[in-house]
């Protein structure tokens, strides 16, 4: 650390993958954004490397330590051990309140001066949140202080995840529909499957994708479901009336599905780009729809007591706006509402699709209104360097 800056040079984040795929899509953004943005030296030390070869198909699966993308990926175990001062990074974070090494905090408090340490919690649209972001908690036996970061929707919380350049990529991208198409072909997307109405399908397996596939294939207008391999897979096996594997396609009416490979993060983004709507899970998925400039759905990660359906009407009620077939639709997809008992699915449908235009327009205008935030990546350093300017 020069004498003359504040600015922190190293960086460890945590990751325990809770959420198969949220979790370190969103730790894998964010550690390759803070090293090639921002000069960064990142370790990432995460526990299921299965889980991230899937999104990252470099990664070595028994590999204890490897550099990807200028990130240093360390397989965390339950290495404990003894950490000496020289180990530490200049800032430390926890995602989601994982429980770090405690030898790693220990060494922490022998620091000098004190590594900057954030607990990087989840995205929540409730008004709570901006009340707690940056909030200090003392370590109850050592010199350390821990901050509560929060990626969040207004400017009183960390923003969203957001590469440089992302949103020109994305508008050249869907500015040229052949390549869109050239990106598609290699999955098997033909041209009359570009020519309908393509959604991605991103969702955990309560889903009521059933009900949805039935309304599509019923409806008067042709849809083209391209759902990542392995999800949803009982509905999509049933549909297909066979092994629900990339390359495997049917269609039954006015619908056709077709699974893909699972594809590395830069490929997931270009397929939310291309499609005309993107139902989408968890935090990471959810964020890039966001940021695709399309139609989205979001369908939340379950948790006790129904608490997720407090999110999930916490973001409806700063994003929907006054399009009342999205939010119904998104409330029936996340079983808080029922679907309506006549016509079901294939009324709700209905509705959402004519208002799809609407919702392009509201996206856009979302997209405009968040990146006035800043970029989560660049707020969480800038208070950082604060506070090792404050500490120093």
């Amino acid at each position: 650390m020069s004498p003359n800056t504040h600015q922190a040079r190293t960086l460890a984040l945590f990751c325990k993958v809770v959420d198969n795929f949220g979790d370190i899509g969103i730790c894998w953004r964010f550690a390759r954004q803070l090293r090639q943005e921002h000069g960064i030296a990142v370790t990432l030390w995460v526990d299921d490397l299965a889980s991230f070869r899937r999104l990252c198909p470099e990664v070595v699966v028994g590999a204890e330590t490897q550099q990807i993308a200028g990130v240093a990926v360390r397989h965390w175990r339950d290495q404990d051990g003894v950490f000496a001062p020289e180990d530490i990074a200049d800032i430390v974070i926890e995602f989601f309140a994982v429980d770090i090494p405690p030898g790693y905090i220990a060494a922490m408090a022998q620091c000098q001066p004190r590594p900057v340490w954030f607990n990087l919690e989840g995205l929540s649209a409730e008004e709570w949140v901006e009340g707690c972001h940056t909030l200090p908690s003392s370590h109850p036996r050592l010199s350390l202080t821990k901050h509560f970061f929060f990626p969040g929707f207004t400017d009183k919380t960390g923003g969203l995840l957001r590469e440089a350049g992302l949103e020109q990529r994305r508008r050249q991208f869907q500015s040229d529909p052949a390549a869109m198409a050239a990106f598609l072909a290699p999955f098997g997307v033909t041209a009359e499957e570009m020519a309908s109405t393509k959604v991605s399908l991103f969702c955990y397996p309560h889903a009521p994708v059933a009900a949805l596939f039935e309304a599509w294939q019923q409806g008067d207008e042709a849809v083209t479901c391209l759902v990542p391999e392995g999800v949803a897979s009982e509905t999509v096996q049933a549909f297909l009336g066979a092994a629900a594997q990339a390359g495997a396609a049917r269609t039954v009416g006015s619908l056709r599905v077709r699974v893909l490979p699972f594809v590395a993060q830069p490929d997931y983004d270009k397929l939310l780009w291309a499609c005309d709507l993107n139902l989408v899970r968890g935090e990471d998925s959810f964020v890039r729809a966001q940021w695709a400039g399309r139609p989205f759905v979001w369908h939340i990660y379950p948790q006790d007591e129904n608490l997720h359906h407090v999110k999930l009407r916490a973001f409806l009620g700063r994003y929907a706006g006054d399009i009342d077939s999205l939010i119904r639709f998104a409330l029936c997809w996340n079983g808080a509402e029922a679907a309506p008992q006549q016509d079901g699915w294939a009324a709700l449908w209905s509705a959402f699709r004519a208002d799809m235009p609407q919702m392009g327009s509201l996206t856009e205008a979302w997209q405009q209104k968040m990146m006035a935030n800043g970029d989560m990546s660049g707020n969480l350093l800038q208070f950082a360097c604060s506070l090792r300017s404050v500490a120093g």
